[in-house]
C-alpha cells in the first residue's frame, strides 16, 4: 500500500490543538455564559426536534430503523421509542433540522447544535452521564467545527459544500470523544475518520436531504469515535495535510480565525436562534420588513415594488424565486418578505405549507419583490426599500448576525418558542418539567432524567 505524502502545508499541527483543546476541557473551564448558552442551544433543539417529529422525512427514517432492528439504547426525542445510538443520532439529528428552525452560528457557516446534541445525549442516555457531561462535550463540540469553520473560510461554503454537514461532522466527533472519554490522540483520530466522510451538498436545499445532512453528520461523526476508540486507524492531521480536508476543501485557510481566543471564548455564546421558521438568512430581510411595518403600518394592496438586498452569495442559500413547496417557501426571500408584508405570523410552521405558498394574495405580493446582492453587506444583513403606490418609499436595514447581549431575555424567548413547538405534542406538564430540567442540567445526575421527560 502506497504511502500518503506528508503534511506539506503552512498549518502544523491544527488538528492536534484542537483535539488536545476539547479533551482537555473541563466543565470547571467554562465560563458562565458558555453553560448557560448550552442550556439555551439544547433547549431550543429539544423543542424543534419534537416539532419535526411528525415530518414525512423523520417517518420514514423511523420506519428505516425499526426496519433494521438493532440494541434499544436512546430514544428518539418526542417519541420515546429506543433505537440504538447511531440511529437515535440520525433520526433525531434530521427530526430537528427538518423545520430549519434550529440555530445558527455565523463562524461555521452552519447550524451548530444539529450535529452534536444528537450526539451527546444519545450517548448520555445510553451510559448515564451527568448533566455537566452532557454541557462539556456539547460545547466541545461546538467549539471545535466553529473553529474548524472559521479556519476553512467562506470558499468551502460559497463552493456549495453545506457547512452544517461536512464540518459538523467534526464536531459530532468531537463531541462523541468526550462523551466516550478519549484521549486526544484518540480524537485527533476519530477527526480523521469523520472528516474522510463528511459530505453534504447545498443544492440539496428546499429537499429532504438537507436535514439529513444534519443527521449524517451526527451518525457519522459518532461512528468516527467509535471507531477511534477501537483502534481503527485514519490521520492525525486530516485538517491540514496535504489532500486532507482544507487542501481539497477550500480556497484558502486561517490559522488565527480557528483558533481565536482559545481557551478564553467559547463559541457556543455565539449561537444565534430562529424565532422565524425559515432559512436564517432569510430573517434579517423578514425583521427589517417588521420594523418597517411597526412604523408606517403598510397595506398590502398599496405596495408598489419591495427591493431586497442581500450579502453576495445568499441568493445561492434561500434565492428560490417561485416557490412549489412549503419546505421551498422557507429558502425563498421573495416569498419570506411577501409572508412578512402581509402580517402572517413567520414563527408559524403552518405558514410554510404547501398550501400557503400558492395562495394568489401571496404570489402577487411575491411578484412585486426583487432580489439583489451586494458585496459590502454583513454576512446576515439586508437592506429592503419598499414603494408604495402614493409615493412613498420605506427603508430598514437590519443584521440579524448579531449574538444577543441579554441570556435572560434570550432565554425567555426561547421558552416562549419551546413552548409552541412542544405543548401541542407533549403537552403543558410535560414541556414545563422539559424547560426546567434543562435550566437546572448541571445539577443533573442522570441524562436519562430529562430523555425520560419527552417520551
Amino acid at each position: 500500500m502506497s504511502q500518503a505524502p506528508e503534511s506539506r502545508d503552512v498549518d502544523p499541527e491544527i488538528t492536534k490543538t484542537l483535539a488536545e483543546y476539547s479533551t482537555g476541557i473541563s466543565f470547571d473551564d467554562l465560563s458562565a455564559e458558555a453553560v448557560e448558552a448550552s442550556k439555551h442551544c439544547l433547549l431550543d433543539w429539544i423543542g424543534v426536534t419534537i416539532a419535526g417529529l411528525e415530518e414525512p422525512l423523520t417517518q420514514m427514517l423511523i420506519e428505516q430503523a425499526e426496519a433494521d432492528g438493532g440494541q434499544k439504547q436512546a430514544s428518539i426525542v418526542g417519541d420515546g421509542r429506543r433505537v440504538s445510538t447511531s440511529q437515535a443520532a440520525l433520526i433525531n439529528g434530521s427530526a430537528s433540522h427538518a423545520l430549519d428552525y434550529d440555530d445558527v452560528q455565523t463562524r461555521l457557516q452552519g447550524h451548530p447544535t444539529v450535529p452534536v446534541a444528537p450526539v451527546v445525549l444519545a450517548l448520555g442516555e445510553k451510559d448515564g452521564a451527568s448533566g455537566k457531561d452532557v454541557i462539556t462535550a456539547f460545547a466541545a463540540g461546538v467549539d471545535a467545527e466553529c473553529r474548524i469553520g472559521a479556519y476553512i473560510g467562506m470558499s468551502h461554503y460559497l463552493k456549495g459544500w453545506h457547512s452544517t454537514a461536512t464540518i459538523g461532522t467534526f464536531g459530532a466527533a468531537v463531541g462523541a470523544s468526550r462523551m466516550l472519554g478519549l484521549d486526544s490522540e484518540k480524537c485527533a483520530l476519530a477527526m480523521g475518520i469523520a472528516g474522510t466522510q463528511a459530505a453534504g451538498l447545498k443544492s440539496m436545499f428546499g429537499t429532504m436531504c438537507k436535514p439529513l445532512h444534519a443527521g449524517k453528520a451526527a451518525q457519522n461523526g459518532l461512528f468516527a469515535a467509535n471507531m477511534a476508540a477501537r483502534g481503527f486507524t485514519s490521520r492525525p492531521d486530516v485538517l491540514e495535510r496535504h489532500q486532507g480536508f482544507a487542501h481539497t476543501q477550500t480556497e484558502a485557510t486561517d490559522i488565527p480565525a480557528g483558533l481565536l481566543g482559545l481557551h478564553e471564548r467559547f463559541e457556543v455564546r455565539d449561537a444565534l436562534f430562529k424565532y422565524h421558521a425559515a432559512c436564517y438568512m432569510t430573517h434579517s430581510t423578514i425583521e427589517a420588513i417588521h420594523n418597517i411595518q411597526r412604523k408606517a403600518n403598510l397595506v398590502p394592496d398599496n405596495i408598489d415594488k419591495v427591493e431586497v438586498t442581500v450579502v453576495t452569495g445568499a441568493v445561492d442559500v434561500c434565492g428560490i424565486p417561485t416557490p412549489s413547496s412549503g419546505l421551498e417557501g422557507k429558502f425563498s426571500l421573495r416569498y419570506c418578505a411577501a409572508i412578512a408584508i402581509n402580517g402572517d405570523d413567520t414563527a408559524r410552521l403552518d405558514t410554510y405549507s404547501d398550501e400557503m405558498v400558492k395562495e394568489p394574495h401571496l404570489v402577487d405580493l411575491l411578484n412585486k419583490v426583487t432580489v439583489a446582492e451586494k458585496d459590502s453587506l454583513e454576512r446576515m444583513a439586508a437592506e429592503v426599500t419598499i414603494h408604495t403606490k402614493d409615493g412613498v418609499v420605506h427603508y430598514e436595514h437590519y443584521d440579524a448576525g448579531i449574538p444577543a447581549a441579554d441570556l435572560d431575555a434570550q432565554w425567555d424567548k426561547l421558552v416562549n418558542k419551546f413552548r409552541a413547538c412542544v405543548d401541542p405534542v407533549l403537552g403543558n406538564e410535560k414541556t414545563e418539567k422539559i424547560i426546567d430540567k434543562v435550566k437546572h442540567l448541571d445539577k443533573v445526575d442522570d441524562i436519562s432524567e430529562l430523555a425520560a421527560l419527552w417520551a
